[in-house]
């Protein structure tokens, strides 16, 4: 008898409708194309035959950045349009020509900080602003790691540096970068929903975390303050952090200009939210509410804390449109598609962007996640709706109750404080789904290498993953 009540289900919440803005899409499929069949043409040729044209890129691209660089634009220039067009044109040449990699990490880093000092000028939450952002910054950076993929890994640097902004506020080193009391690091974590974080999205990114860095004055032990699903706002170790898997990591910093009057100002915003930490129980705000502090998810952990002194993070607000996202996003308990993705901080002209690390052994894992998860997304827009086996609800729903007496004495339980039942088992299939995708995918990508003799880049990354769907019959 029992069984039978525990399996009776909720009532069901009503679809979610699409918002009011229109998902970002490239819509290039033929250009994709086309920059892979160069990249094998020039591969056939050799670097000595293209030396010219790479020279001829690059000088017209410095210039097309100094000329940027000397006024302020509209963000519809058609100057960001040849800008657009020059990173996508040198990206294929550079596996072939291997020696001018180092060159165009330079173009990349100085064409970062060139647009993101032209968005000062800009409406973050203009439509144009956002897309001409999304397509510079996130252009290059998916034109980059295209090259990264096609070198041996013994070529590629995991570290590329970016800004390196004024701080007076405490210090010390990680993964080579010297990080300051205030900074944010912006990450991506290796489970199926970090990359559903990632790519759930107007604008998919790469990025599924956000953390603040406290640093003591007197001893310079880091701490960590994030929130995690299972746990809520926690203070950990640099080591408990890096040991938490971490695809890539990006640190952010303020700008200095912004806090001349308090230099201090990242230091205490970061003591502020350790102070808080340590106070009291913060839990985990899926509904991700950015406007409320009581709960918080990751990203909140950074902005609240800058709030109490003045400085509003996310100028431009992440906004989560298509109807399929939106309702599978719900289904994990969302409430707010007009909030704070961690993807999306990087482009706050507020911020500089100071490194990007990455792990060259992980980055493929990125992209093929990645792949699979724009793909299981394409499925909710036709209509799919994350679901359970309907037997499993009564033992999701004893997991529930261990779980709330396990939170009563200040333990995690196996599902997550403010976390359904019917939440975690839409969660477990999600997940299950995506893994069956995914190694379905690594087996026809390795098939594509061996058979073509390169690494498959994304737009065919994409169109492995709609095969390794369909053999699953997902």
């Amino acid at each position: 008898m029992l069984y039978l009540i525990l399996l009776i289900p909720l009532n069901q919440d009503p679809p979610i409708s699409g918002g009011n803005k229109t998902p970002f899409s490239w819509s290039r499929d033929s250009v994709w194309k086309s920059l892979e069949l160069k990249f094998l043409s020039t591969y056939a040729e050799g670097c000595d035959k293209i030396k010219f044209t790479v020279d001829s890129l690059f000088k017209n691209s410095e210039m097309l950045l100094s000329e940027i660089s000397s006024v302020t634009l509209d963000p519809s220039d058609e100057k960001f349009i040849l800008l657009e067009n020059n990173i996508f044109n040198i990206a294929p040449l550079i596996p072939v020509c291997a020696q001018y990699f180092s060159d165009y990490i330079n173009f990349y880093s100085n064409l970062r900080g060139v647009v993101k000092e032209q968005s000062r000028h800009w409406n973050m939450n203009s439509t144009i602003v956002k897309n001409t952002l999304y397509r510079l910054l996130y252009g290059n950076r998916i034109a980059i790691e295209e090259i990264m993929l096609q070198l041996p890994e013994n070529k590629v640097d995991p570290l590329i540096s970016g800004i390196d902004e004024t701080s007076s506020t405490p210090s010390a080193e990680i993964l080579g970068v010297i990080v300051h009391s205030g900074d944010i690091l912006v990450s991506r974590g290796g489970a199926p929903t970090s990359a559903l974080i990632a790519r759930g999205n107007d604008y998919p990114g790469n990025f599924s975390h956000v953390a603040l860095i406290y640093i003591d004055e007197k001893t310079n032990m880091v701490s960590v303050i994030e929130s995690h699903i299972e746990s809520g706002v926690t203070i950990s170790t640099l080591k408990e952090y890096l040991d938490d898997t971490k695809l890539r990591i990006m640190v952010l910093r303020l700008r200095s200009d912004l806090i001349s009057e308090n230099t201090m100002l990242p230091h205490e915003s970061a003591q502020f939210s350790l102070n808080q930490a340590k106070l009291k129980h913060i839990p985990y705000d899926f509904e991700m509410n950015f406007n409320d502090s009581e709960k918080q998810f990751c990203s909140e952990v950074a902005s609240s804390a800058y709030k109490e002194y003045g400085i509003t993070l996310w100028t431009g607000l992440s906004t989560i449109s298509s109807t399929g996202t939106r309702n599978w996003l719900a289904a994990f308990g969302v409430k707010n598609f007009e909030t704070q993705e961690p993807s999306d901080l990087e482009y706050d002209p507020q911020l500089s962007v100071v490194a990007e690390w990455r792990d060259p052994e992980t980055l493929y894992q990125d992209h093929i996640d990645n792949a699979v998860t724009d793909v299981m997304l394409e499925g909710a827009d036709s209509g799919k709706v994350l679901s359970y086996d309907w037997y499993t609800l009564p033992i999701g729903r004893v997991m529930k109750l261990y779980s709330i007496i396990l939170n009563l004495f200040g333990s995690e339980g196996p599902i997550p404080e403010g976390m359904s039942a019917e939440a975690a088992l839409k969660n477990v299939n999600y997940s299950e789904i995506h893994d069956q995708i995914k190694a379905r995918l690594i087996v026809l990508a390795n098939q594509f290498k061996n058979k073509n003799g390169y690494t498959p880049p994304y737009w065919e990354l994409v169109n492995l993953t709609r095969q390794a769907r369909d053999e699953i019959k997902y």
